[in-house]
């Protein structure tokens, strides 16, 4: 399949729909292929979208000093990264040109669950945007009901049992960063995001009207998801394709943003909970072999080894970065 298909995932929300079993084999199409799908029908309002990208745009509008108070640390992988600070994560290549905000699966400080992972914790708010923790967390959670939906396709396209996808995001590593591409120069070389493939189970991104998100496909060539007003992007990452055997696709892509325009996006990754071990669920594709990875140790080195000067070692799983 050279092209990103269109599918109303609407039926999806209700296993007695009639067009519900042909809508699983559509999913599961995409899936299986190029690992890509823009989606319609997810009863996710126009005005949710249109205010998370507002307060998107609010957040990186605040001034830079203050900027610097919020950013990341080694400790809390939680709040903005700079601009062109993270190279991809073997070290290779030029830094991206993007800066961030990073928020994870929202934890209260003395949640229990921080005693048994590190990796948990409340995010960090900017206080500049007072409305930011409601609408994100808003829209995160309508985020949630249409991951749920995709996951319980994927175990029926799948033939696994009920729920054996879905009860692996039990107090989730979820997380989403906020994203600001400034223009690249036509003649200027580098990405806003080099080529990778995503890591997390699932990704759903409210594709940005200026465009730039590339699409790999299987000869080699780049297409750009045309995704309807209103739609969303998903694709797979490594562990569902882990999960699967080889069976889904985690496909690589990239963001270039020439369009002359501020690129603004808000990426939301499906990621279980922090002591999952992804392994095949079924038989692995004849050729498919890859070790069973542990959540918890998988993101706590993707987080480790974005910092330049550190690298990845024998024990770091997959990571995602492609050679350009």
């Amino acid at each position: 399949m050279g092209r990103i298909p269109t599918i109303d995932v609407a039926p999806l929300f209700d296993a007695s729909h009639r067009d519900y079993e042909q809508t699983v084999l559509r999913v599961m199409n995409a899936c299986t292929d190029i690992g890509f799908l823009s989606i319609t029908g997810t009863g996710i309002p126009d005005n949710a979208v249109r205010n998370m990208r507002a307060c998107v745009q609010a957040i990186f509008n605040v001034e830079e000093d203050t900027k610097w108070d919020q950013a990341i640390t080694r400790e809390n992988y939680r709040g903005f990264i700079p601009l062109g600070f993270f190279t991809p994560n073997d070290g290779s290549g030029k830094a991206d040109k993007y800066e961030g905000y990073k928020l994870h699966h929202e934890v209260a400080s003395d949640a229990p669950i921080r005693n048994d992972c590190t990796l948990y914790g409340p995010n960090v708010w900017p206080p500049q945007v007072p409305n930011a923790r409601g609408v994100i967390l808003d829209y995160w959670s309508q985020l949630d009901r249409v991951a749920d939906a995709l996951l319980r396709t994927l175990e029926t396209g799948l033939g696994l049992p009920a729920h054996q996808l879905r009860d692996a995001f039990r107090d989730p590593m979820t997380n989403m960063t906020l994203l600001h591409y400034p223009p690249q120069a036509a003649d200027e070389g580098g990405y806003g995001i080099h080529p990778h493939k995503d890591t997390d189970a699932l990704t759903i991104i409210a594709p940005d009207p200026v465009g730039g998100l590339e699409v790999q496909t299987r000869d080699g060539g780049w297409v750009r998801p045309d995704c309807p007003p209103g739609g969303f992007v998903v694709n797979i990452g490594d562990m569902l394709e882990l999960w699967s055997g080889g069976r889904l696709k985690s496909t690589p892509h990239r963001v270039v943003n020439r369009s002359g325009q501020e690129r603004y996006s808000f990426p939301y990754f499906a990621v279980p909970r922090h002591d999952v071990v992804v392994a095949p669920l079924i038989d692995p594709l004849p050729g498919f072999d890859r070790p069973a990875v542990h959540c918890g140790h998988w993101s706590a080195e993707i987080w480790r080894t974005n910092w330049p000067d550190e690298a990845a070692h024998d024990a770091t799983p997959e990571l995602g970065t492609l050679s350009d």
